[in-house]
């Protein structure tokens, strides 16, 4: 029998493993496994509430599958649209050293993914662990299109808890009968608000508590004296959710794939955009009865809302259990139970030790403080609209720019020198018009229109913070930063004060995070270092707010060192 050099048979299989997806593949220049995915968006008939209707899915599911890696992996995914919606995909949390063109949000660092065409996504896993996602990053796409990123330690490299039995990733959505870019369009074209969706789900499924939805319930078999790992998500469009699990303790240990100091609660809040890995101990034994895991929105604004409760059940799967279980319930805090969210969040520590040490910057190069809440856009002539009155339409600012969208890629366009009026760098670090952010609102509530964006000089560290107003009455603002972790350094209610607040800042272990909750009538100031070159784009999570212009983009300039600039674009980048 012929014999071939090893080095040749070597060089033959990576060849052939290179044509497949879904593969693993060692990669030589670092020292994780190359991992290739295979992402075809489609159409696909999905039934929920008794009502069928066809979805953007990513290979037919709903949710979307499921990327699973360690630390130190290379991802490639290769997306293809079969469908007639323009489509981009963002990896949430994922920092993107040095691969801002991968990040995804679409006419920010690419442009949309058209009908036909395909482009892959290429990027590494750089000192981070623990639970992400993917979603579409255009329109209100990611009412479908959406998965869990899980994101493994290196191997032989334990987690900072006990090791659980098993991991069980839980991802709460909202499912709607309408389509959801009909539903959206119709708000911009109104000026009003959108209408809410119909239930919101857990893994896809609404759950026994909504009509027509009890076979359509996620269910958790578990066995009795063990530790799981619950990976939260919260994918849903518009809605902070409260979560609880019927006479079972949660341990809070990690938040945004970042370890935090764990602590017992019964009740955990998430925004949308946030992830929280918790531990859950199950009872020594098998009881007879069931217990459901809930959720259901915790509201501060005015507007409508979904004041609906999403449930699964916690099961002990014994064999000789009997058929008829009692159900318990958990109690949920009150949908405006503002306490319990600050208590909360205030218990978030990071660990803050050798092996995960908290690096805030103590010393601040720029200071910004940003205003973020709503406001109104002039009704065109001849019309009449739904927003505040019948002669203006909802908006969303940050220092009272709305920011619009570009027609082509931001990042291409300042990688290239090409920016040719597409965007400015004048957006303001601070109001132009100071008032009473959180007292009684201006008479004027226009917002101004602009694709305005802040440059910052590679390393420069950063305070900022980020002031709600009570323009349309105070809300609470899931704010998710692109590209760069923050710390969250202090925090309060009122008006923010920079001759007392900062004092009571943690600096020693604060919360390390991608996506913040500005508090209804308060604020928020978080620190970060801008050592990732590229344009970032930063908005609120709940997506009627982002609609509205609640967004805006820094722009990180390269560094001196040729590891601190940002790579030309990849030859497939999508074109507009």
């Amino acid at each position: 029998m012929a014999t071939f050099p090893k080095i040749l048979v070597i060089a033959i299989f990576s060849m052939v493993c290179s044509l497949f997806w879904n593969t693993n593949v060692v990669d030589a220049t670092n020292t994780g496994i190359t991992r290739h995915y295979k992402f075809d968006i489609k159409l696909q008939n999905v039934t929920r509430l008794c009502h069928t209707k066809s979805i953007v899915t990513v290979n037919g599911q709903f949710p979307g599958p499921r990327i699973v890696a360690r630390e130190g992996d290379r991802l490639v995914i290769k997306v293809v649209n079969h469908v007639r919606n323009n489509i981009s995909i963002h990896w949430h949390g994922i920092r993107q050293l040095l691969s801002g063109w991968a990040d995804g949000p679409a006419y920010i660092t690419q442009c949309p993914i058209q009908t036909g065409q395909t482009y892959v996504y290429n990027f590494t896993i750089i000192g981070q662990r623990g639970t992400l996602w993917w979603h579409a990053h255009i329109s209100w796409l990611r009412s479908t299109l959406y998965g869990p990123i899980i994101i493994l330690p290196k191997r032989g490299v334990p987690y900072p808890f006990s090791q659980p039995y098993k991991e069980v990733p839980l991802m709460f959505g909202e499912w709607w009968n309408a389509d959801p870019e009909a539903v959206i369009a119709q708000a911009l074209q109104t000026g009003g608000g959108p209408n809410v969706s119909d239930a919101y789900t857990i893994n896809g499924l609404p759950g026994l508590l909504y009509n027509c939805s009890a076979k359509d319930t996620f269910k958790l078999s578990v066995k009795p004296g063990k530790t799981y790992l619950l990976r939260l998500i919260n994918a849903a469009l518009n809605d902070e959710l409260f979560f609880s699990i019927a006479n079972h303790t949660l341990i809070t240990v990690d938040v945004d794939a970042i370890y935090v100091k764990p602590f017992e609660t019964n009740t955990i809040i998430i925004t949308p955009g946030q992830t929280t890995n918790v531990l859950l101990k199950t009872k020594p034994y098998y009881p007879n009865a069931d217990f459901l895991m809930m959720a259901r929105p915790y509201v501060t604004g005015n507007g409508t809302f979904d004041n609906s409760t999403v449930a699964g059940i916690l099961h002990y799967n014994h064999p000789k259990q009997s058929t008829k279980l009692r159900v318990f319930k958990p109690t949920l805090p009150a949908l405006r139970d503002t306490s319990f969210v600050t208590n909360f969040t205030s218990k978030l520590r990071s660990l803050a030790n050798a092996e995960y040490p908290a690096n805030v910057p103590k010393n601040v190069d720029k200071h910004f403080f940003f205003t973020i809440g709503l406001g109104t856009n002039p009704c065109p002539k001849n019309r009449t609209c739904q927003g505040p009155s019948n002669k203006t339409m909802f908006a969303a600012a940050v220092n009272n720019v709305s920011f619009v969208m570009p027609s082509k890629a931001l990042l291409q366009a300042h990688f290239l020198h090409q920016n040719n009026g597409l965007y400015s760098t004048s957006f303001p670090s601070s109001p132009l018009i100071p008032f009473n952010y959180t007292g009684t609102p201006p008479n004027n509530t226009m917002v101004i229109d602009g694709t305005k964006m802040v440059v910052l000089p590679f390393n420069t560290s950063v305070e900022l913070v980020l002031q709600d107003t009570s323009i349309l009455g105070a809300e609470s603002h899931p704010l998710h930063l692109h590209g760069l972790n923050f710390y969250v350094v202090g925090q309060g209610f009122g008006n923010f004060d920079p001759n007392k607040d900062p004092a009571k800042y943690n600096l020693v272990d604060p919360v390390e995070r991608n996506t913040v909750g500005v508090p209804a009538g308060g604020w928020v100031a978080i620190r970060f270092l801008a050592d990732n070159p590229g344009v970032w784009f930063m908005h609120c999570h709940l997506e009627v707010h982002t609609s509205w212009g609640l967004k805006m983009a820094w722009v990180v300039e390269d560094g001196k060192h040729p590891n601190q600039k940002l790579p030309p674009p990849p030859q497939d980048l999508p074109k507009c």
